[in-house]
């Protein structure tokens, strides 16, 4: 396969898997489809990773000549509806409306700054911190995701368990990138600006980008719209 298709198809195939969970299941088409579109457009940052975390060949080569590329818009896209149901999935949980007096919790007060504190603290890591952007993103993350068990910490469950669920779905979807293009790692990523360290031939900085990323947007859907989870009801006879 030419390079310049390998990261096309390999977002492509994100993109299956998201139609794949879409169609089966009905109850969680609303919140995949609402998280990809925020996600989206985080694809457009792209021009900060390349050359300085890695250099994909891209359709029209695109990243080569401009930064940009449909590749990351695909990529941002599948992530977001996938990593935002991947805990429903696993346990059956019902969404319920917060009370009046839960949202008026003290905690709540900084209920916006803590939703907004990845691009807050994104920027200020970026601009006044000597490395690698990779390493801004997924502190960003992780700070948020440390915000979001403060301000809402009956979602700590939630929070933990979908940035491992999500680990461990990113680390089995990049080995078959491997397949798909043995070495292409070597060849696209600059190891030489980040740790160099890689496990199962995965770039410790995407493990560590794939557990924030589930850590903070695994329960941002409820943490945004005022709800808890709790097991499901059962229904009146």
């Amino acid at each position: 396969m030419s390079d310049n298709l390998v990261w096309f198809v390999w977002s492509l195939g994100l993109i299956v898997i998201w139609l794949i969970v879409y169609l089966l299941r009905r109850d969680a088409r609303k919140r995949m489809l609402w998280a990809s579109l925020i996600t989206t457009p985080f694809g457009l940052t792209e021009p900060l990773f390349v050359p300085e975390y890695w250099h994909p060949p891209s359709l029209f080569d695109l990243a080569h000549r401009t930064g940009f590329d449909i590749e990351s818009l695909i990529f941002c896209f599948g992530i977001g509806g996938l990593g935002i149901i991947f805990y429903d999935l696993i346990f059956k949980v019902e969404h319920r409306k917060m009370s009046e007096g839960e949202m008026h919790q003290h905690r709540h007060r900084f209920h916006i700054w803590t939703l907004l504190s990845p691009i807050i603290v994104f920027p200020l890591s970026y601009f006044f911190i000597d490395w690698n952007v990779i390493y801004s993103a997924t502190l960003a993350m992780f700070v948020a995701g440390l915000a979001a068990l403060w301000c809402r910490p009956d979602l700590k469950a939630k929070i933990w368990i979908g940035g491992l669920l999500f680990l461990a779905f990113y680390a089995v979807y990049f080995l078959s990138l491997g397949l798909l293009a043995p070495g292409y790692v070597e060849k696209v990523w600059t190891l030489s600006a980040i740790s160099g360290i890689e496990f199962i031939g995965i770039p410790i900085e995407e493990l560590v980008f794939a557990f924030t990323f589930g850590m903070l947007w695994s329960s941002y859907y409820e943490h945004l719209n005022w709800l808890k989870i709790g097991p499901p009801r059962k229904a009146v006879e």
